[in-house]
């Protein structure tokens, strides 16, 4: 079925990636990277559909051909660079929906790419990918990979777009960098619909999230696919299971609360979450709750917490004399909801911290650390140099899922 992705990411130099790479890998070619003397052959591929560059429509008259040339576009951006944290591209990925044929999914990769080129004034490097071959799958997407600076008849001027600078863009009294997201995102959704509508398809796909169109449910879980590359080449599985573990537990808290409610207006009581003390009950006696012991590292508590964490025993007499509650019973109210999502496992092993990681982007480090220190005890040489490559390349391979 039709599903709305959009997926906007800057290609850095700071994680070891290149635009010369990204745009071999894309497009399913051979390119060397002159400013490093890297080869990036991805010239096997079979699943690159339609390739195109599109440049601003400013430039028709002129024509550059070394917009044209692909190797040469890419090497130009790379040269355009002279800090090691640069940004020397941004793609844009977003899924083709399965119900249109072939020349209709091109037609509409073609005309975001084109006012993206015009938007911008950008050159737009156009890759459509089918499913990868042998697979069951209706995977169809296109990338779209932008230059950060503006193209000239001559090569590549300022930086503009969502990679201008948030001053220069309220100076051009331009929107901000959120707004800009938010546009292009709600501008894919009326393309995808209105191609949608022209094949007599009823789907249609939204951009809004699902608290914005009205439905209670929580999003699926998404598991990052480098970790099935990773499991696949040796790595326990204990990163992805503890990232399912953790949506479980979160989407049973949701349906607790969301029954609350439900049980409040037939006169039920809902049932109690745990024999004991609550962690509410624990924070309001100045103890600090096994929930607040699991916190990860570096993570602030919440108002509420640290007020319930403030309030101790030999302050709740003076709070008695007072009619109402007391601030350490209303601090334990406002953190009730978050003392009933269960805290995440703890995992102690020789080389990891005691305390589980609370989100994706921990368990992302995590899983690729314990991927390396692997390959470093089996002796296997590896190209790459750091583990920031490593990451670069496992991401890149990941988004062709």
């Amino acid at each position: 079925m039709a599903i709305f992705h959009m997926d906007i990411r800057p290609i850095k130099r700071s994680a070891g990636q290149q635009a010369t790479g990204a745009a071999a890998y894309r497009a399913g070619e051979k390119i060397r990277d002159e400013r490093t003397g890297d080869v990036h052959n991805h010239s096997r591929r079979k699943d690159v559909r339609h390739t195109e560059i599109f440049l601003p429509s400013k430039l028709e008259a002129s024509n550059p051909a070394w917009a044209r040339d692909r190797a040469r576009l890419w090497n130009t951006a790379e040269a355009a660079e002279k800090q090691r944290n640069s940004r020397v591209a941004r793609e844009y990925q977003v899924a083709l929906p399965p119900e249109l044929t072939p020349d209709q999914r091109l037609a509409l990769a073609r005309s975001f790419s084109r006012e993206l080129a015009d938007r911008y004034g950008v050159a737009v490097d156009l890759a459509i990918h089918d499913p990868k071959p042998g697979r069951e799958s209706t995977n169809f997407h296109a990338h779209m990979l932008t230059t950060t600076r503006e193209v000239t008849p001559t090569g590549l001027g300022a930086k503009t777009g969502l990679d201008m600078h948030s001053v220069a863009r309220a100076q051009r009294g331009l929107s901000s960098h959120s707004e800009e997201y938010s546009t292009l995102r709600e501008r894919w959704a009326t393309l995808t619909n209105q191609a949608l509508r022209e094949a007599n398809v009823e789907a249609r796909v939204d951009h809004r999230s699902l608290a914005a169109q009205g439905i209670d449910r929580k999003p699926l879980l998404h598991v990052p696919f480098e970790f099935y590359q990773l499991e696949r080449k040796g790595m326990p599985k204990e990163a992805a299971e503890r990232l399912r573990e953790d949506y479980r537990a979160r989407l049973s808290a949701y349906r607790e609360r969301s029954a609350a409610p439900r049980s409040a207006e037939t006169g039920a009581e809902p049932a109690a979450a745990s024999v004991g003390p609550t962690a509410a009950q624990t924070a309001a006696q100045g103890v600090p709750s096994a929930d607040s012991r699991a916190a990860a590292p570096g993570v602030r508590p919440t108002g509420a917490q640290t007020a319930a964490r403030g309030s101790t025993s030999t302050a709740a007499p003076t709070a008695a004399a007072s009619v109402g509650p007391t601030d350490a019973e209303t601090a334990a109210q406002a953190i009730a909801p978050a003392a009933a999502r269960p805290a995440p496992p703890v995992v102690a092993t020789h080389d990891t911290p005691t305390v589980a990681p609370r989100n994706s982007e921990e368990i992302r480090r995590r899983a690729v650390q314990a991927w390396l220190r692997m390959r470093s005890k089996e002796g296997e040489s590896t190209r790459d140099t750091s583990s920031e490559a490593a990451v670069s390349r496992a991401t890149d391979e990941g988004r062709d899922r």
